[in-house]
């Protein structure tokens, strides 16, 4: 049989305990060469030496492996080819599994149409979605990696303690080091399963993003801290959203006023007479 890449890649990959790199794949055709270097030197055996002979034969006689027609370097392009051939077969044909490629090489995977049966056979729960909160976290620490956990706050503009532990139990997001910021403050950012989740090999290949983008943050962080109070406009909320508490902060401060205005009353009162006059006034 003549050689085809296809057929080899699907094999390599049907075989293989774990996603295939394109390096994983080019060493095994290394592999294959440097032992059929040694098929020359091998002497041929009687059949009465056969029987007794323990020597390894570099291949197994097989039909489809064969020891020459192999190319002695298969460069990556030629392999990527060949994924791309076998993907859009497997598409086409609307078969049961898929080829798809990780941030740690290709692999088989089952096709979504059929997953309920394979969660079945597993006997595992329906997986969980993702809150609208764990999301928002999530987009703002992956496109800010690395990120401590008060800048996130201050972003979101609401606490994340809960959005956070969730996301690190599902093994989205790590710890990835410590800030050099007074304290030293624990920097957060995405995880290996966080790249299989949303289905990019890096961080790089995520969709840019204009809202999230490290310039425009970097410049309205910097205008919070220099003005304190945002409106809903600069924080891109529909206007009117935050008006419940907008309200509790002005109520908040008429309140704070009136009590200083009573404290002030007091202040008065508990001072010193400074001579006599002011005694009999009272």
């Amino acid at each position: 049989m003549a050689f085809s890449l296809d057929r080899v890649l699907k094999a390599l990959l049907f075989g293989a305990s774990g996603p295939l790199s394109t390096k994983d794949i080019q060493k095994v055709f290394s592999k294959f060469h440097e032992q059929a270097e040694l098929l020359p030197e091998m002497e041929v055996a009687t059949p009465e030496e056969d029987e007794d002979s323990n020597v390894e034969q570099p291949f197994l006689e097989a039909e489809g492996m064969p020891t020459s027609e192999v190319p002695s370097l298969v460069a990556a392009g030629q392999i990527r080819e060949s994924i791309d051939r076998i993907s859009a077969e497997l598409e086409e044909r609307d078969e049961v599994y898929r080829l798809v490629e990780r941030h740690d090489g290709f692999v088989f995977v089952t096709s979504p149409t059929v997953g309920e049966w394979i969660r079945l056979l597993r006997d595992e729960p329906r997986p969980l979605k993702l809150t609208q909160s764990a999301l928002e976290t999530l987009a703002v620490i992956a496109y800010r990696q690395p990120v401590i956990r008060s800048e996130v706050e201050k972003i979101r503009g609401v606490s994340i303690d809960s959005a956070l532990s969730r996301l690190m139990e599902r093994d989205l997001v790590q710890i990835v080091g410590r800030a050099e910021l007074p304290g030293r403050p624990i920097q957060y950012g995405t995880s290996d399963a966080f790249l299989e989740f949303v289905g990019v090999r890096t961080v790089e290949e995520l969709p840019s993003s204009d809202v999230l983008s490290p310039r425009q943050i970097d410049e309205w962080l910097h205008e919070v801290s220099n003005h304190g109070k945002v409106t809903e406009r600069e924080m891109g909320l529909p206007e009117g959203e935050r008006a419940d508490g907008n309200a509790e902060e002005v109520s908040g401060e008429s309140d704070i006023e009136g009590e200083s205005e009573e404290i002030g009353e007091v202040e008065k009162l508990e001072q010193p007479l400074e001579d006599d006059a002011d005694r009999e006034a009272i």
